[in-house]
């Protein structure tokens, strides 16, 4: 009897990889019409923040280009009368040289004077967006307050991910007394109000950018860091982790080069939240006076300008400052809303 052999076939569809984690979650949201239009938003912002801090656009944002409080171009200058003009004293010259032994003198100064007199450039009665009480651009304010708003919240989100997720590596893989340590450090930090934390930071740190980003950073590193551990907790005992255990690869080794890569897509989406949420809280803090310094702006700063204008009718600063940031703010959180679901392991592998 003759065995005989028949060759198998392999199905192109088995033999095929499957589908990587952020080429599915880019699939995914290339199908959230929502989660696009947001995204094109946020990048928007970013290059008008890049061409901001290089200095193509609002560069001269301090310049009083406007006379003080100018509308917008769309209501037309202001009246003479609302800008308070004041006209010139009418009569006849007066001869107070009895009375003021320097009189002889004025003419002689004013002639001195005229040597060095300079021209006053015409500021303009209308401007894009208005003029604030100095007559500077409130559309370059607003442009040079998103650059400030956003660059504290992404650095201080950066630094609160990095702190969270170092911390939260350590407590979930090593546990024992580290962990137990850094679950009393999460307790005292959770324990008090975030508001009351950050206040109490502000007036130990100061103002200043710098400052407000690494307060929030010290506030908000929390929320990453019970993440984190949860995730280390799940991934340390499966099976691709002992296996590089058992190969002689280093606790450090396990813990940044194979645990974290799986646990990336998490702490991403919590960064962006993170982001929405210290630009809120500079907002607060800069409106309260405890935020960036007197020689910066912000969306606070112009809220906080903005008040005392409004009671004079100057709405403008007000609502460009609130335009702005709930463009922004709203657009970034539809777009986190948009990558959570992209990047979601129930959906992995969904059409």
């Amino acid at each position: 009897m003759t065995a005989v052999l028949t060759p198998t076939v392999i199905s192109t569809s088995a033999a095929t990889r499957s589908e990587g984690v952020w080429r599915a979650a880019w699939r995914r949201l290339r199908g959230d019409r929502v989660g696009m239009v947001s995204l094109a938003i946020v990048l928007l912002f970013v290059l008008l923040i890049a061409a901001t801090a290089s200095g193509l656009v609002a560069s001269d944002w301090q310049k009083e280009r406007g006379v003080p409080s100018a509308p917008p171009t769309f209501m037309g200058p202001a009246p003479p009368v609302e800008r308070g003009a004041i006209a010139a004293p009418q009569g006849p010259p007066v001869d107070i040289s009895a009375v003021d032994p320097l009189a002889p003198r004025y003419k002689e100064w004013a002639e001195r004077a005229a040597q060095y007199k300079t021209v006053e450039t015409p500021r303009a009665q209308t401007l894009p967006f208005g003029a604030d009480r100095l007559g500077r651009d409130v559309l370059a304010k607003a442009l040079k307050g998103t650059q400030t708003s956003v660059f504290v919240g992404l650095l201080a989100a950066l630094v609160a991910t990095v702190i969270g997720t170092v911390l939260g590596a350590l407590g979930g893989f090593f546990g024992g007394k580290v962990g137990d340590f850094l679950e009393w450090l999460y307790s005292v930090f959770t324990a008090i109000p975030d508001i009351l934390l950050i206040l109490s930071f502000a007036v130990i740190f100061g103002r200043g950018i710098g400052s407000v980003a690494m307060i929030l950073a010290l506030v908000g590193w929390t929320g990453m860091y019970r993440q984190v551990r949860a995730e280390f907790i799940k991934h340390a005992t499966r099976d691709y982790v002992r296996s590089a255990e058992a190969i002689g690869a280093s606790a450090a080794s396990r813990m940044f080069r194979h645990i974290l890569p799986n646990v990336s897509h998490v702490i991403l989406v919590r960064m962006s939240l993170l982001v929405v949420g210290f630009i809120k809280f500079e907002v607060i803090l800069s409106y309260l006076g405890l935020g960036v310094g007197v020689d910066d702006v912000s969306w606070g700063t112009m809220l906080a300008e903005a008040q005392s204008e409004l009671i004079l009718g100057y709405w403008w600063q007000l609502a460009a400052a609130t335009a702005f940031m709930a463009l922004f703010v709203t657009a970034f959180s539809l777009m986190t809303d948009a990558l959570r679901d992209a990047l979601d392991p129930k959906l992995r592998g969904a059409g």
